[in-house]
């Protein structure tokens, strides 16, 4: 089973070309399933593990504290495991056919308020001449105004922007490559931050974000940026990259974006990933009819 295993995270990596998070999240998921199996019930062999073996396996993960949410996720990692074993193993049957998902609450993206995400710019920069303000004024702006994931921005290289044009090249999930549309002042600031790259010497990686070595920047280096200065909000709950993501969305369909365009931008593989924006809208509305509605 081991070995299988690792044939498919090889897979996952390799030919699937799926991020280092994803294929990090699926070993993890498959690696607690065969200890599991090894342990409690004594299978190795992945050919006769059944759906009851997966049911218990189901429980015991209920009985350590792990939310609906984590286990169903955890059980389509199984579920795509046997699926890719199919491929080879043509009378194998997959023992999460019989599984239904467990129920999960409904849960509406946290995002911040637009007054809150001013207060946040204004208090990045208090230097104009110090390139790494820059850098983290534009981490945070970038994800704001773009609603990029984090390993898009991490991978964004100087030859991604066109300021001329007024957009950005990105690179996203399983190598779909889109354009993202900058604003006017998110253009002039990146004019501002590559001039004082250059002024102060640190022009010299290929990449827009880097450390003070010129590499490329870590995914927790790029969350620890901004949760240090969205800590300022003091009204914040969640302080990541995800988050300015999120608020990102929400404000583009408050404002009366259409839906299949944010879909675009967003990098969504369907409108289904994208529908759950209109549930924060929709709440917007019933805020402001409450608020001015004499019998709200």
């Amino acid at each position: 089973m081991q070995q299988a295993i690792k044939s498919y995270i090889n897979y996952l990596a390799r030919e699937k070309r799926y991020s280092s998070h994803t294929v990090t999240a699926y070993e993890k998921d498959l690696f607690q399933f065969m200890v599991f199996l090894t342990e409690h019930l004594e299978i190795q062999d992945v050919q006769i593990v059944k759906h009851i073996h997966v049911r218990g396996w189901i429980v015991a993960l209920a009985e350590d504290g792990i939310s609906n949410r984590s286990i169903n996720r955890k059980v389509i990692s199984v579920r795509n495991f046997y699926k890719y074993l199919r491929k080879s193993i043509l009378d194998i049957i997959n023992p999460c056919d019989r599984i239904r998902a467990l129920k999960t609450p409904k849960r509406l993206p946290v995002h911040l308020k637009e007054e809150e995400l001013i207060h946040t710019f204004e208090s990045i920069i208090k230097d104009v001449d110090d390139p790494f303000q820059w850098r983290d004024f534009l981490i945070v702006e970038l994800f704001y105004n773009t609603g990029i994931r984090r390993s898009e921005l991490i991978n964004l290289k100087k030859v991604d922007v066109s300021l001329a044009s007024g957009s950005i090249r990105v690179l996203g999930k399983g190598n779909k490559e889109r354009m993202v549309p900058l604003s006017s002042g998110l253009v002039a600031n990146f004019k501002l931050y590559f001039d004082v790259l250059k002024t102060t010497g640190f022009d010299n990686s290929p990449y827009i974000f880097s450390s003070t070595k010129s590499n490329k920047l870590y995914p927790k280096a790029v969350y620890n940026i901004v949760n240090k200065h969205l800590s300022v909000l003091t009204t914040v709950g969640k302080k990541s990259p995800h988050v300015l993501r999120h608020s990102f969305a929400t404000h583009m369909m408050n404002g009366g974006a259409e839906l299949n365009a944010v879909k675009e931008i967003l990098g969504h593989a369907s409108l289904a990933a994208t529908q759950v924006y209109t549930h924060n809208s929709i709440e917007e509305l019933k805020s402001v009819y409450k608020n001015a509605h004499p019998k709200g």
